[in-house]
């Protein structure tokens, strides 16, 4: 019998208007004083704006960082650090995509830290080299239906000097609150929506198909699946749309609760494409992914034939990677890295990035670094 340690996510406010509990969170998560990490562009906001006045009159010494890279790098975190530590915060409100979660999350573990981030990456038992008292309490509020940060205990970072992406893990990183309002999601630009969907359908489907034993993560995982299936092209299309933007979102949450089970080479690829291009992660998982589904087909075929049928789409494997391929194109994501400005001039760096990245152990085969390089061309040049 199959042993496995399980662990599912944290608190999760879910509903149309529920930003307006977020001052009472912050006393429930006991913050009198919280930093709000987000990026510029949402800090120009006019809801960022609401959400700091609201919280000001809730009588909250509330403080903003937004100086966040869309790929975050460690100074990005050493400055949130800093400001934290300026305006005597207590905890942190990670507000925005991706990137403003992760960074915002990092902020509250770094900012009671003497070693280097790079001393926590998630490898082994490296998050046990952290001091553990002074990790600050997050929450989380996604202004994107995609990477799911808001329930997971890790952070994204590229390394200076390699533009490797780093994941930083600790337990504590689990935000003591997820708030999702779908309101928040309604301003995303049409190609962010796009991309963004993209991701969340890549974290459910690498989980999906992840070799190791989870049967929670795979049950959620094909569910999120099906909320992304149904609702994709209707946050697309139609934007203002709550209940599509409002599945969306969960099917968000519900990737990062199933990935625990494990990603694959569809993000052992975006990482490094996205380290040294600066590209968009959503964006790149939409592109990558139907090359390595069939890359994967001779371990995944059962499972993309069930999870076809309860989708359903006729024709198993071969109609799942039609419907991928029409979903792509009916919201406007490339059929290849090409269109986005990548060249394959990097191929060898991709693929020893590749082989190195902790996804890669996640994919159902495990390739070595020259199949690597030959799957990164196929997604350059579009030979699917």
């Amino acid at each position: 019998m199959t042993s496995a340690n399980i662990n599912f996510p944290t608190a999760i406010k879910f509903g149309a208007g529920r930003i307006a509990e977020l001052a009472h969170l912050c006393r429930e998560a006991g913050m009198q004083r919280p930093l709000l990490v987000t990026d510029p562009g949402l800090a120009a906001m006019p809801m960022v704006k609401q959400i700091l006045a609201d919280l000001d009159k809730a009588n909250l010494r509330v403080g903003l960082f937004c100086e966040v890279r869309p790929n975050p790098v460690e100074q990005n975190v050493k400055d949130g650090v800093a400001a934290f530590k300026a305006g005597r915060h207590d905890g942190v409100i990670a507000l925005g995509g991706g990137s403003g979660l992760d960074v915002g999350k990092l902020v509250a573990l770094m900012q009671c830290q003497t070693r280097s981030i790079f001393d926590f990456e998630d490898i082994g038992d490296w998050w046990t080299r952290a001091n553990t008292k002074g990790i600050a309490p997050i929450i989380a509020v996604p202004t994107t239906a995609g990477t799911g940060s808001e329930v997971g205990r890790a952070g994204v970072i590229t390394h200076p000097a390699t533009h490797e992406k780093k994941i930083i893990f600790h337990p504590q990183l689990m935000p003591h609150f997820a708030l999702l309002d779908p309101e928040l999601t309604v301003g995303l630009p049409v190609k962010l929506t796009a991309a963004t969907g993209m991701d969340a359908l890549a974290h459910n489907l690498e989980a999906y198909c992840a070799p190791f034993y989870n049967p929670l993560a795979a049950g959620v995982a094909l569910e999120g699946m099906r909320l992304v299936k149904e609702n994709l092209v209707i946050a697309v299309k139609k934007p203002r749309d709550i209940e599509a933007r409002g599945n969306m979102l969960m099917a968000s949450a519900m990737g990062a609760t199933a990935f625990q089970r494990g990603l694959g080479a569809i993000h052992a690829l975006s990482h490094p494409f996205g380290g040294l291009y600066d590209a968009h992660h959503g964006l790149l998982n939409g592109i990558i992914m139907p090359y390595v589904l069939i890359a994967n087909r001779k371990k995944i075929d059962d499972a993309i034939e069930r999870a076809a049928h309860y989708l359903g789409i006729k024709g198993g494997f071969d109609g799942f990677v039609k419907w991928v391929v029409k979903l792509r194109k009916d919201i406007g994501i490339p059929h290849a890295l090409k269109e986005i400005g990548i060249d394959d001039k990097r191929l060898g760096e991709v693929a020893a990035m590749a082989i190195k990245d902790p996804s890669a152990g996640g994919n159902p085969i495990q390739f070595s670094q020259a199949q690597y390089k030959t799957l990164a061309r196929k997604c350059v040049k579009g030979n699917l």
